[in-house]
């Protein structure tokens, strides 16, 4: 069945437009209700959001849709993603939304929905809530409409879980932090958790007005940590998203540290402990050559799944792997949570820096990234990459590169766009292969 509401992660869109409705968000409400009620005990939801406007409208439809169809509700406020999925398995709650649209702008808002162990759904369990947004809802007998209340300590017990991902050993008395939490959802729980470790903490993008989420701050936008960590002589500076599932590190000299260094640090931590599972690390087709030539080095494997962390979540699970991530900065710790979270990486990479002793810049700069360019290709219509001159071109390519580089070229899931990445120990060489195949594409569209 072909997806009118889920994408690659949960529903988004902008607000009031589209799927992105107060109706929508009530109409999900029902159907995910309905989809989770089994048994006779009374069921629960925890909900949370970021720090959007939309935010309160969409809490409150998605409470009406619950409640109607007998589902009791706990609110949390503005938290983490990770927060969510660790408080629905907590609270031994039948389900779990995050209201979020992650590093998008504030006019977006999306619905994450996270099952009773606290991972995102399957692919089946959406198939099923699709149908059922298709179907006229299942309202309850008026005494068994749910009940709803929000909870007062949902930060504090979040903060206490991401500082058991640290060994009781470590402090991070010392080290001067500059936090960076885009106006989002972690503008209160990533600058105290990392303060309650011992850390002086300059925070930053910790003033949510309701419209100025991920608006020059955050990981999506980091001249602003850059200049701060520099002005201030910190010795790192932590950059995390909207919904704070992601984390791009900046080290003491201003440079940008990506989601593959920061999974080779973990990785190799982790290795000389004897903790690492999987023999070696889960990452995406978009990660650098540079880290599998690294894992390799050290006898470790990278295993690539397609872009999106429930596809590295999904290929974590089947080889039981506990680390795996994104070049764009998901963090997924198994050991520690079940879905990413930027907030208890950084608190990895802060220990990793107090037992090493070692500038940041030297840390976290595990590898040489080889050379890598991705270029889009827009398109108006038909299958460009099932043209026979591309094809070709595309073969070419690939024998071209055999041996010193890398290709990946795969349409955009959200619109009409070809990606086209090519990586290897040559720039020059890759900019005339990926100009070539962008050539040809454009040739074909």
């Amino acid at each position: 069945m072909a997806r009118k509401f889920f994408g690659t992660d949960g529903i988004r869109g902008r607000t009031n437009e589209g799927v992105m409705t107060a109706a929508t968000a009530m109409r999900v409400g029902q159907a995910a209700g309905t989809h989770f009620l089994r048994g006779g005990h009374r069921h629960r939801v925890v909900i949370g959001k970021d720090t959007r406007l939309s935010g309160y409208m969409m809490e409150s439809a998605l409470v009406a849709g619950f409640t109607s169809v007998g589902m009791d509700v706990v609110m949390t406020g503005p938290l983490p993603t990770p927060a969510i999925a660790m408080l629905t398995r907590e609270m031994r709650a039948d389900l779990g939304v995050m209201i979020s649209a992650s590093h998008n702008p504030y006019e977006d808002n999306g619905i994450k929905l996270f099952g009773p162990d606290g991972f995102k759904l399957s692919d089946d369990a959406e198939a099923s809530i699709e149908r059922l947004l298709e179907q006229e809802p299942l309202l309850v007998e008026p005494h068994r409409i749910g009940r709803a209340r929000r909870i007062d300590d949902a930060r504090g017990r979040y903060i206490h879980a991401v500082k058991q991902s640290v060994a009781s050993d470590i402090r991070f008395d010392g080290l001067k932090v500059v936090v960076d939490c885009a106006n989002g959802a972690a503008y209160q729980v990533a600058p105290s958790a990392i303060w309650e470790l011992g850390a002086e903490v300059i925070a930053m993008g910790v003033e949510p007005d309701g419209t100025n989420i991920n608006k020059g701050v955050g990981s999506t936008s980091l001249d602003a940590i850059k200049a701060r960590v520099v002005a201030e002589g910190a010795d790192i500076g932590i950059a995390l998203d909207g919904d704070a599932d992601r984390l791009i590190v900046i080290d003491e000299k201003g440079q940008t540290v990506d989601g593959d260094q920061i999974m080779a640090v973990i990785a190799d931590r982790l290795h000389a402990r004897g903790d690492l599972r999987g023999g070696g690390i889960v990452a995406t087709v978009m990660s650098n050559l540079g880290l599998e030539r690294f894992l390799a080095g050290k006898g470790l494997t990278l295993e690539r799944a397609k872009v999106g962390d429930r596809y590295v979540l999904e290929k974590m699970k089947q080889g039981g792997f506990n680390v795996g991530g994104e070049q764009s900065g998901h963090m997924i710790l198994l050991d520690h949570g079940t879905t990413g979270d930027g907030t208890v990486a950084a608190l990895r990479v802060l220990a990793s820096l107090v037992r090493s002793g070692k500038p940041a810049s030297e840390l976290l700069h595990a590898f040489d990234p080889v050379p890598q360019l991705l270029k889009n290709v827009r398109y108006s219509g038909g299958k460009p990459l099932e043209d026979a001159t591309v094809k070709q071109v595309i073969a070419d390519a690939e024998a071209e590169l055999e041996g010193k580089g890398r290709l990946v070229i795969r349409p955009s899931g959200t619109e009409s766009v070809i990606r086209v990445m090519a990586e290897g120990d040559d720039a020059a060489q890759v900019e005339v292969v990926v100009d070539r195949i962008c050539d040809a594409v454009k040739g074909a569209a």
